[in-house]
């Protein structure tokens, strides 16, 4: 049997707000460093440690992986950071307050864009500020690759070739792996895993800074889930 772990990055500062974030590199706010904390506390107290980790590129995630690791002392393991792990791309919804929109579209559309997997936000044009191909981390991206907004079949569509390709192979190595990353990267995984319908995967709820534990057979395949407490 093999243990995986997925956690969401802490509180951030947008969390806070409201406002949705999408690949905006917002900074955890300060309950979010205190949850990573004790996230690590609670791995350490139950006596897990990792071979390695993996984390998007944004800092939320890096810095959430970093404090939780600080307090299992694997400060020292590699860390693997990919764009495909980074949150969903919200497109011009990215910044604005949540209960704003609601008000303005009404609760149903803006649960469509938030949990459809086919339902794509509204879309930036690649002038905008928070167009990715000004980011400098994305230069060697393809301009297939760099979203204007973005559904959570696309958001799945870029996270899986990270895990088929680079995650599974280090798993069947026996190597224990944590992977931090964001509500709807994290979402799309578990959909996968789980075999998740569509409809199921709109009342996903993954919480903020709580482990997730992941019990796999041989062939990866899902014995049993739950967050640790």
């Amino acid at each position: 049997m093999q243990k995986l772990v997925l956690i969401r990055h802490g509180e951030s500062v947008w969390n806070h707000e409201n406002r949705f974030t999408g690949w905006t590199d917002v900074d955890l706010y300060a309950d979010g460093c205190e949850q990573a904390k004790c996230a690590g506390q609670l791995l350490k107290k139950q006596g897990f440690t990792f071979d390695a980790g993996y984390a998007s590129v944004l800092k939320r995630s890096i810095k959430t992986l970093h404090i939780l690791l600080e307090e299992l002392d694997h400060l020292w393991i590699p860390v693997i950071k990919s764009w495909r792990l980074n949150e969903r791309f919200y497109g011009a919804l990215q910044g604005l307050n949540k209960q704003e929109i609601i008000n303005k579209y009404g609760i149903e559309q803006v649960q469509k864009w938030r949990r459809d997997p086919n339902e794509d936000p509204p879309p930036i044009t690649k002038e905008d500020d928070r167009y990715p191909g000004h980011d400098i981390r994305y230069k060697n991206l393809t301009e297939v690759e760099l979203p204007l907004t973005e559904n959570l079949k696309q958001t799945m569509d870029r996270v899986l070739p990270l895990w088929n390709n680079e995650i599974v192979p280090v798993l069947k190595n026996k190597q224990k792996i944590i992977i931090c990353a964001h509500g709807n990267s994290l979402r799309a995984l578990v959909k996968y895993l789980d075999k998740l319908t569509d409809e199921d995967v709109t009342k996903l709820e993954i919480p903020t800074a709580t482990p997730l534990v992941y019990e796999l057979d041989d062939e990866l395949n899902r014995l049993r889930h739950y967050y640790l407490q």
